[in-house]
């Protein structure tokens, strides 16, 4: 009955909305209904109630069809060959975002906010789970805890077995499975990558499930306890899946001045995207940190081997056949995230080129088993990757007519602004209130055109032979001693940015010169605008290239935890840790006795028990001493691990603020003032040095 009350609503709204979209007006009219349209809107903002939101999202894809039905209709109208070109390329560009605005309200506008369930008291009704942490070349350092986390995790141990899959087969792995006490699983080669080397695995594991972490993934104590208990109450779920949680920053985060006061460019995805995601049962499986059922994997043949990404392909396949899915919104595991933005780079890309490859080799549009929303959450994943000829399209447009005087719309400048106004605004508005803590406004705009230039080939390639390319596994766990400015990432950047502010340049002196250029001042404007628009976007993401020195290999934990302080002397003093790491902490001072007494070791005080470590003294104040850990015990470590990384709440932090578009775009502007700033500082500091040690050489040689 809702069903057909729900129909008949929409037939009813239906000829409203049609005559919306198709009405034609004058820029003046457009102008008040845009302006009206606006208003409205941001009246019903003032409500928070989620049936306001599915308001505002009528408004806004409403709006937003109107200007492409405009541009449709009134704006291709072109005098040469290479203005239709350019022309249609931007509208087509144009039309790219408007279907993928759509699909993103689909996926957002109704979260699935899932419970936890919870496991029966009888563990012997608890299934069995094969834990895999699959690895190629990654160093020891950075598996190690991965292992020992998984070992911490709160699980019967007669019914949880950890395999370390080496593809790497090197003897150090196995010689640390053995001492760790995991199982060793190797294979004679390496065929399909990571997919095959779980396939692997499978074949000499039996466990009813199977949990699968990157090797640099460590999982919190209740993991287990909080993923395993859907399976036992939804006989056909497959799959559930936990947020990729990274403790340490990725390049935008550490590279640019504002990067840790925004939300990182996972939290979109990891959030109201694969919540609603869940809600249509359409949830992807992303590689890591899930729980998967085996006969659901064993029915489709494995872990997808097609496509280099081989995660999203499996869930794919999985809910092809009625399997179900599922997305818990709680960070239970954390990991390294990409440390330089050229490894960033290479990482996007190949998911750019393998979710090309399922959109050409198994697209779900086509096919049984979907239902229409699961069809349309895939497509949105697939064609996201597609952006970089969008993006490219319309950072360069302006530069057809600044430079080239072509026209590439079709229509007078104030007409254009008219019906974009209400489009854009409308847009950036309704996703900053149903997403704004998890992706600031116009940050995407950054993330992308980051990208832009480096994927547009591959996704081209890969879409017209979707076979080619290979699996490449992301360096983790590296260390910059000294910054530098990475040219190679940004060069194709800096390019456009110079031809952008050439393009500014000449729209100004044609602006102020326009009864001689014989131009229409108000077409100027507009495209000197959206030229100085896209300027400051690319010059925030040439910041992002300034990588900033990385010298921290482990990541500290605020906890407060009992403490005694071995001296050298004999004597012990009774303290508390302020902050501490898997290589080391910084104790509250007890007294001054440190500056002439040194510390041998020290004991955290545990409810499971004491641990005592060797330590060296690295720096210390008034109030806190830096200590740094020796090598420890492999038995130790794991205690360290339990403490540091594994505990239940470890990785569950406040949200961040409410997105405010216009201090976001602020934020962006700073950005680039801050690459000026910066990179000036930072050579004048350079500059001051060279001078100092050129002065002591001469010196030494004067002597």
């Amino acid at each position: 009955m809702k069903k057909f009350l729900s129909l008949l609503l929409v037939l009813a709204v239906l000829p409203v909305a049609l005559l919306v979209v198709i009405t034609p007006m004058d820029s003046q009219k457009q102008y008040i209904f845009g302006l009206i349209s606006i208003g409205i809107l941001c009246l019903m903002g003032l409500s928070k109630k989620r049936s306001i939101s599915v308001i505002m999202v009528v408004m806004s894809v409403l709006l937003s069809t109107r200007y492409i039905y405009f541009r449709l209709t009134q704006t291709l109208h072109f005098n040469s060959e290479i203005e239709t070109i350019l022309g249609m390329g931007l509208f087509l560009a144009e039309v790219y975002v408007w279907v993928m605005l759509l699909l993103s309200y689909l996926q957002t506008v109704w979260p699935l906010k899932r419970e936890l369930v919870q496991l029966p008291d009888d563990m012997n009704q608890w299934p069995t789970v094969d834990v895999y942490i699959p690895t190629y070349n990654e160093p020891l350092e950075v598996v190690r805890d991965t292992v020992l986390a998984a070992q911490c995790m709160d699980y019967p141990r007669d019914k949880m077995k950890i395999y370390l899959l080496d593809d790497g087969k090197r003897s150090e792995f196995a010689v640390f499975a053995a001492d760790a006490g995991v199982g060793y699983i190797t294979r004679n080669d390496n065929a399909h990558a990571k997919a095959g080397n779980l396939n692997h695995a499978m074949k000499l594991t039996n466990g009813e499930l199977i949990c699968v972490f990157d090797c640099d993934h460590v999982a919190t104590r209740i993991f287990l306890q909080a993923t395993v208990g859907g399976f036992l109450k939804d006989p056909k779920l497959a799959l559930v899946q936990t947020p990729h949680y990274f403790y340490s920053p990725d390049p935008f985060e550490r590279n640019l001045s504002v990067g840790r006061n925004i939300p990182n460019e996972g939290a979109l995805f990891y959030g109201p995207i694969q919540q609603g995601n869940d809600n249509w049962n359409a949830t992807f499986f992303c590689g890591s940190c899930a729980v998967i059922r085996r006969s659901a994997l064993e029915e489709i043949g494995g872990f997808a081997v097609e496509t280099v990404t081989e995660d999203a392909h499996t869930a794919l396949k999985m809910q092809r056949l009625g399997w179900g899915s599922a997305f818990i919104d709680i960070p239970l595991a954390a990991g390294l995230a990409t440390e330089r933005l050229v490894l960033h780079v290479i990482q996007r890309t190949r998911w750019a080129r393998g979710m090309t490859q399922i959109f050409r080799l198994d697209n779900p549009l086509f096919g049984r088993g979907l239902t229409i929303q699961q069809r349309l959450c895939y497509l949105s994943a697939m064609l996201y990757y597609q952006f970089a000829l969008p993006r490219i399209a319309f950072v360069t447009a302006p530069l057809a007519y600044l430079l080239f005087n072509l026209n590439i719309i079709h229509s007078s400048a104030s007409l254009v602004f008219a019906y974009a106004l209400p489009h854009l605004f409308l847009a950036v508005y309704v996703n900053s209130r149903l997403n704004g803590r998890f992706r600031y406004s116009f940050w995407g705009e950054i993330y992308d055109l980051v990208m832009a230039f480096h994927i547009a080939l591959p996704t081209m390639v890969t879409m017209l032979f979707p076979k080619r390319g290979k699996f490449n596994v992301t360096d983790k766990g590296g260390l910059l001693d000294v910054g530098y400015f990475d040219f190679s990432v940004v060069r194709p950047h800096l390019i456009i940015a110079l031809l952008l502010a050439a393009g500014v340049v000449a729209g100004i002196v044609r602006a102020c010169a326009h009864d001689y250029f014989g131009v229409d001042p108000r077409v100027i404007v507009l495209n000197v605008g959206w030229g100085l628009y896209s300027l400051i976007f690319l010059l925030a993401a040439i910041a992002v290239a300034r990588e900033t020195r990385q010298t921290r290999k482990t990541i500290r934990i605020d906890v407060d935890i009992p403490v005694l302080i071995h001296y050298a002397s004999g004597i012990t003093s009774r303290s508390q840790t302020a902050d501490l790491s898997m290589g080391g902490c910084r104790i509250v001072a007890p007294d001054d006795r440190h500056l002439t007494d040194e510390i041998e070791a020290i004991e955290l005080l545990l409810q499971s028990g004491a641990i005592s470590i060797p330590v060296q003294t690295v720096a210390s104040d008034e109030q806190h001493i830096r200590l740094m850990f020796d090598d420890i015990p492999l038995s130790r470590r794991r205690e360290l691990v339990r403490v540091v990384l594994s505990r239940a709440d470890a990785w569950i932090h406040p949200p961040k603020p409410q997105d405010n578009p216009f201090r976001s775009l602020l934020t962006i502007v700073r950005c680039v003032f801050d690459l000026f700033w910066l990179t000036w500082k930072s050579r004048r500091e350079n500059r001051r040095l060279r001078a100092q040690q050129a002065a002591k050489v001469a010196q030494e040689e004067s002597v």
